[in-house]
């Protein structure tokens, strides 16, 4: 199948530290490459690809600092239209801003929302376009928006051997991802305290976040159960989940996937989460985690967590969450799109 993939140029694919989209774009692109699918990429020029690469900046916008993102995103739409006749298909990762091209062009197309979809603004805009195929990365992401054409739900998935596993658990408490208010930090920190054990933070903070972080978090880091690492890369992201005793995931938002919860599952760490969004879809009680909704059962699911075998938690992953079952879930939502009256097989 020739299959174009349209990918935010925020970040390189696969991004340099953070970006969970342009992670994503990036494992099924090389999944479906290595089925041997021809493929290509619209992303930006320092994106490393197995595909043919399409680049459409210089480099990641957040990194050179681009004034104007709409602007290098406007130009590769046009990239993507010329080259149209190439493909069977094209997925797209770019929320929403080519909705309009598609209905004016009879082009196979479908997209994977991968943010929330609950703020007001977003229901007349979708009602408006309600016939797009579009793909949810958890069956709770439709929630706000259960109108509109979702043509399959396919989770994320991670390279198999991406991560490997530990089999011994460590002696701390992990936060992993972004500094903000929706994702709860400052929960993190009591839960440890409480639990009397060390939580070892490794995060980025937006300059959205900063007040944020300056005004309620600093303070916060000064007690001796919390270190503030910062931002790491996917190298040192292994150890950091591989060597922890669980993670902390206690969200509050209506998180579409959360793809730090099936990185910790691959290093085999089981996962402590707030009942938010797709949380119940991602984590099976007892085998791969916990799923709590106060601080009080987060400290208590502490204590149970030495009752998780590691292995049955990787195992989970290798289940449910690798890129190779990604991608066959992938195919046959493009296999549906191509031909829209055979019935849709589940895919998730």
């Amino acid at each position: 199948m020739r299959i174009a993939q349209v990918a935010p140029l925020y970040e390189s694919v696969p991004p340099k530290l953070y970006g969970g989209t342009e992670r994503v774009v990036h494992y099924l692109t090389e999944e479906l490459v290595k089925m041997g699918h021809d493929v290509t990429l619209f992303a930006s020029g320092d994106s490393n690809t197995s595909a043919k690469l399409v680049p459409c900046c210089k480099e990641a916008l957040r990194l050179g600092g681009a004034k104007d993102p709409l602007a290098s995103h406007i130009y590769m739409l046009e990239q993507v239209i010329k080259r149209r006749r190439d493909f069977d298909i094209i997925h797209f990762h770019i929320d929403y801003i080519h909705f309009p091209l598609m209905r004016r062009l009879k082009i196979s197309h479908v997209t994977t929302l991968h943010g929330r979809l609950d703020l007001p603004e977003f229901k007349p805009l979708y009602e408006e376009f309600k016939e797009m195929p579009v793909v949810s990365i958890s069956n709770a992401q439709r929630a706000p928006l259960p109108f509109v054409n979702w043509v399959g739900t396919v989770y994320h998935g991670l390279p198999k051997d991406l991560y490997h596993f530990y089999a011994k658990p460590g002696d701390y408490l992990a936060f992993l991802g972004r500094i903000s208010p929706e994702k709860r930090p400052d929960r993190a920190i009591k839960i440890a305290e409480r639990a009397g054990m060390k939580l070892l933070i490794a995060a980025k903070v937006d300059k959205a976040d900063w007040e944020y972080f300056e005004t309620v978090i600093k303070p916060l880091l000064k007690s001796p159960w919390v270190e503030f690492i910062g931002e790491i890369n996917d190298r040192e992201k292994n150890e950091f989940l591989g060597k922890a005793y669980a993670l902390l995931f206690p969200i509050d938002w209506p998180e579409p996937f959360g793809l730090v919860m099936i990185e910790a599952m691959a290093c085999g760490t089981p996962i402590i989460a707030w009942r938010c969004g797709s949380v119940p879809e991602v984590i099976e009680e007892g085998i791969s985690g916990f799923i709590v909704e106060s601080i009080e059962e987060a400290v208590a699911a502490v204590e149970k967590v030495a009752n998780i075998k590691r292995i049955l938690c990787r195992k989970a992953f290798e289940r449910r969450f690798t890129s190779e079952v990604m991608a066959r879930n992938y195919l046959k939502v493009y296999e549906h799109v191509l031909a829209p009256y055979e019935p849709l097989l589940k895919v998730a």
